[in-house]
């Protein structure tokens, strides 16, 4: 029997239906809770008698929920530990909901007593009618609350309208209520210190727990789609009014605790909220018009003082570090753009620069020790992507300019202590290192080998003699490669080996893979496409190669069709073979991916396609009642083929009626079953080996992908570690620890780890606080520790990182961002040969724009910028700032123009996905605003309005000259299409947050507002603080998101 909630809120009540009299159920339940207790009955016989006494005493939810946790005379210190467990037996068959459980537990909660100290009684209380309350009851509701954000995370907890503004109500008393037993301990501290003698109380760690349980919640429900949509109603004023109330007196009680997660509920207080008051529309229409053009015009009008334009050393150093921090975003088409607009057309300039910033970039990287991950790609970037950018640039020179002359000019600039010349290589004095040695002699050959530079010069630029020579086949053209690559397949593998060359011709053999992906796709020709995807899956570096010269979309659109579109052929003979192939294409785009943490929208893909919907299940199995006849057949068919010996093993039958979309997306509730079935004894040991000994061949090897982030989400997101776990790390002790399978298996393996170690990571971590003592997970660790620098590089801080940089002295990561800007200015103001550039990684830079978000981040550069500017460094400090709001941010780009035309259709049009604001678009507001900001700081504004026309002039997206453009657009091939070029770097621009539009913005509540992001969900998003890099901070557990980044910072031990 359960609640109509929508009835019951109508009537303002919670009893069910008419009124009746439920003093004998409540006796009845009483008396059942009572011997329960007494003789600590376990939960699943508590199970069968508590639907047995509901069948014959059914009561409304609040009452029950009331009855579980008020305190008995007997007992009023602390909740007996049954009782969560009682609840959570309950609400799963719905005898309790959210809503009572949050009432309940408000009513008697402990918080109360200690307000009641300060004299912050509620207002729906007096004196006489408040009820006996628990002496403690800070840790029940501790493990309450975070059972219920999981809950709540998987869909269960929230499951209608009325159920969601009831629950905001209570959690807006919630609020209230720990804001006051927080104050009330503060006043209690002081008044020891004033006294001099302080004693933190236990009760006030307790609470602290209690409440950071609680801060999930609330973060959970504020992200929670039901909850967003019932607020959205007209019908919800009170109750957004309330929230919003609570939630701003609450916030600041929280700032130095949480900071990124009190940041993210100011938003949605101030903005998501806010959207959801209805408008008055005449009066909104034209206030709207008047502050546009009033704004608009005193921006236009605004008079700054001139100051000299300075292209400083450091500008483009910026710029490049963030295009290369994470996922590379050297895009020809932007680069050039924004070096004409920086330049302003100097070429000569722009050449040498280019080179320098190269060179600095590399020789940073290396003396930060930032690991072969970052050097590799730097190097390859310095050998082999320049030199094209030249290229290019050489198009747009005239006599007497050259390239050989800006070449020289560039390389007599270099560093020799950071770039040695090949004699002082051998000198025993000098350092070595494999990333510098040699790199100034790369880099002319391959200069050399495009035509830069005469080969009979280079002596000379290096200044010494050289016995390297050019590649023998001389330079590589794309399109010969891809015809010999379609005519010979062990063409690709040979190409595949010379990714790793630093000679000049790696750019063209990534475009031909590019396009014979492409061509395979097409043809489906799978043979050949799984030795080819199979030989890049285990490379993880060389993927950061390919995205130098293509972007992801180009690369995995095809791949991600051709999996989507797979089918049986009808005189199909063997099927092993067709699952190899799939398993082989899809560990490629998983690869893909999961190291960079693509989104659907960056594949080009729609939510019902394959890819997305893999993504969308890893974290989550579906329950039994949940499976469609076909899933259930097709789930017993694994289990007994897997595991069964009598049944003959994996069959073709079995294969043949299960294609591998459906078994793929299987694959996490069939390794729950699996969890489940030797957890229970069910499965025994042999059979369990005897089914992963199937799992390890190379047929089925990519599914152990979504199986094990399936397997390090339980591990994170339970609290209470138990047989389930352990069967988690048996299963994954025969995985990682038992070297099985052929030769050709290993590595495939090794490729599986590379993508999952992370989320893996952070799962035996999570195991490991709650069992310190278990013997199982070091070795589980040591086995993935060469694959944890390999498995992310998505520009996101690691946990030393983050815990360095916050602790910076006399004001943590505020203060750090400054230092930085004080280093790029001292190092422009002295650029003397053989000076090191500023010790620099743009994770600074992306990690405080989320923690502290645009405005306050952007606030904190512009404090700076008055500083020197005060001091005479002002025209290089706003050229250090306009390269730091101007840098592209890896976590937080619009797709690419081309996404649109693949994705729209009458059906379902194409929406570009919502942004988080950006450096740019708070730059923008804040200069619309440069009048009111003029009263109270005339300097300030004066330095936001040139910030800003800066900004502007430098992103300006005009039609580049035609001589450049040329040269560019006979490296993109795009001959006649050059008016599409220009329209889709149109398209660019608006969509990157500076047009009028700002509607295309969020605020990176969780997956876009939708959901958590965290214990489940969709993958795709890009927002809020993931888990990426090699040792990342805040990232996915799975694609886009995972309880980590929301857990991180509260200790759950």
């Amino acid at each position: 029997m359960e609640m109509d909630v929508d009835m019951i809120m109508a009537a303002g009540g919670q009893d069910m239906g008419p009124t009746r009299d439920h003093t004998q159920s409540k006796e009845e339940w009483a008396r059942f809770l009572d011997r329960c207790i007494s003789s600590r009955l376990d939960p699943d016989t508590f199970e069968s008698y508590s639907e047995l006494l509901y069948s014959k005493h059914p009561l409304p939810p609040a009452i029950i929920a009331d009855i579980c946790l008020r305190p008995q005379s007997s007992n009023h210190e602390s909740l007996d530990p049954r009782i969560p467990r009682y609840i959570q037996v309950l609400s799963q068959h719905k005898l309790i909901d959210t809503p009572s459980v949050l009432k309940a537990l408000y009513k008697y909660s402990t918080s109360h007593v200690q307000a009641q100290k300060a004299g912050n009684l509620p207002h729906e209380e007096s004196e006489d009618k408040v009820p006996l309350r628990w002496g403690s009851s800070y840790a029940a509701e501790e493990v309450i609350f975070y059972r219920i954000t999981k809950a709540v995370a998987l869909g269960t907890g929230i499951v209608n309208a009325a159920d969601a503004l009831e629950v905001c109500k209570l959690m807006a008393k919630w609020m209230t209520l720990f804001t006051s037993a927080s104050a009330a301990f503060a006043h209690e501290v002081m008044g020891q210190l004033q006294h001099g003698q302080l004693q933190i109380p236990q009760s006030r760690d307790e609470m602290e727990a209690a409440r950071a349980a609680f801060v999930m919640l609330l973060l959970g429900i504020c992200e929670n789609q039901t909850v967003l949509s019932a607020l959205s109603r007209p019908f919800a004023k009170s109750t957004r009014r309330a929230l919003s109330e609570s939630l701003a007196s609450f916030i600041p009680s929280i700032i130095q605790s949480a900071s990124q997660i009190a940041t993210r509920l100011e938003l949605f207080r101030t903005e998501t909220l806010a959207s959801f008051e209805p408008p008055d529309k005449k009066k909104d229409a034209t206030n709207t018009v008047i502050d546009d053009m009033e704004s608009t015009m005193a921006l236009d009008n605004f008079v700054v003082p001139e100051m000299p334009i300075v292209n400083s050393r450091a500008g483009l150093y910026i710029y490049l570090n963030a295009c290369l921090v994470g996922r590379p975003l050297i895009d020809d088409s932007a680069l050039f753009t924004y070096l004409h607009n920086r330049y302003q057309g100097d070429i000569q300039t722009t050449t040498i620069d280019l080179i320098l910033a190269s060179f600095d970039v590399l020789a940073n990287a290396v003396f930060r020790n930032e690991g072969q991950q970052a050097s590799y790609v730097l190097r390859s970037y310095l050998i082999n992507k320049l030199p094209l950018l030249l290229a290019t640039l050489a198009t747009s020179m005239y006599p007497p300019l050259s390239a050989q002359y800006c070449i020289t000019e560039a390389l007599s600039q270099v560093d020799t202590n950071a770039f040695p010349t090949l004699s002082a290589m051998f000198d025993d004095t000098h350092n070595n290192n494999t990333f510098t040695d040699s790199v100034r002699q790369d880099f002319c050959f391959a200069c050399c080998l495009h035509g830069l530079i005469p080969e009979s010069s280079i002596e000379g630029l290096l200044g010494e003699i050289t016995y390297q020579t050019l590649p023998q086949a001389g330079r590589y053209l794309k399109e010969q490669l891809v015809e010999e690559c379609m005519g010979d397949p062990e063409r690709i593998q040979r190409l595949i080996s010379e990714m790793d060359n630093m000679d000049g011709n790696v750019g063209a053999v990534c475009q031909a893979l590019t396009e014979v992906i492409g061509r395979l796709c097409h043809n489906k020709e799978t043979m050949t496409l799984k030795l080819l995807c199979s030989q890049l899956a285990k490379k993880p570096l060389s993927l950061d190669v390919m995205l130098l010269f293509d972007k992801p979309f180009t690369i995995l659109h095809p791949l991600c069709e051709l999996l989507n579109n797979w089918r049986y052929e009808e005189d199909q003979g063997e099927y092993q073979p067709v699952y190899e192939e799939f398993g082989s294409v899809l560990l490629l785009v998983l690869a893909f991916i999961y190291r960079y943490n693509l989104s659907t929208m960056d594949l080009g893909i729609r939510s019902d396609s394959f890819v997305a919907k893999l993504l969308g299940i890893h974290q989550i199995h579906k329950p039994q009642e949940e499976l469609t006849e076909q899933e259930n057949h097709h789930l017993r068919g694994w289990i007994l083929g897997l595991f069964d010996t009598e049944s003959g093993g994996l069959a073709d039958e079995l294969l043949s009626s299960c294609p591998p979309q459906d078994f793929y997306l299987l694959v996490p509730t069939l390794f729950h079953q699996m969890v489940l079935a030797f957890c229970t004894n069910h499965l025994d040991e042999e059979s369990l080996k005897t089914g992963v000994e199937y799992l390890v061949n190379t047929f089925l090897l990519p599914s152990l992908v979504p199986a094990m982030l399936y397997m390090s989400n339980q591990l994170w997101i339970e609290l209470n570690h138990g047989q389930e776990h352990k069967a988690v790390i048996r299963i994954l002790q025969l995985i990682l620890l038992t070297k099985q399978g052929s030769t050709e298996a290993q590595t495939m393996l090794a490729s599986v780890v590379n993508i999952i170690a992370i989320p893996l990571e952070y799962g035996l971590r999570s195991y490991q606080r709650y069992d310190p003592k278990s013997q199982a997970i070091e070795p589980l660790l040591k086995a993935m520790r060469d694959n944890l620098r390999l498995s992310r590089r998505t520009a996101s801080a690691t946990n030393n990182e983050l815990e360095s940089w916050c602790g910076t002295a006399n004001g943590g990561l505020a203060a750090l961002v400054r230092h930085t800007i004080q280093g790029f200015v001292s190092w422009s103001v002295h650029p003397g040969l053989n000076v090191m550039p500023t010790s620099y990684t743009h994770r600074q830079i992306l990690l405080a724009l989320k923690m502290h978000g645009a405005k306050r981040f952007l606030y904190t550069i512009l404090e700076e910028v008055k500083m020197q500017t005060e001091a005479g460094n002002g025209s290089i400090a706003h050229d250090v700032a306009t390269a730091l709001i101007c840098a592209p941010d890896v976590t937080n780009m619009p797709p690419p123009p081309e996404i649109a035309l693949v994705m729209d259709s009458s059906n379902q049009p194409f929406a570009p996905p919502q942004l988080r604001i950006s450096l740019r678009a708070a730059l923008k507001a804040e200069a619309e605003d440069c009048k009111i900001i003029q009263k109270s700081d005339p300097t300030m504004a004066e330095i936001i309005v040139r910030l800003y026309r800066k900004m502007e002039a430098q992103m300006l997206a005009p039609p580049p000259t035609e001589s450049m453009l040329q040269g560019e657009l006979a490296n993109l091939g795009l001959g006649e299409n050059a008016a599409a070029l220009n329209d889709a770097l149109a398209a660019a621009a608006q969509s990157d947050g500076l047009g009028g539009d700002e509607s295309n913005m969020n605020l990176d509540l969780g997956n876009g507002g939708s959901d958590m992001g965290h214990l489940g969900g969709d993958s795709s998003h890009h927002g809020g603080l993931d888990f990426g890099g090699s040792d990342d901070m805040f990232g996915g557990l799975g694609a886009g998101g995972s309880s980590a980044d929301l857990l991180d910072g509260w200790d759950l031990s």
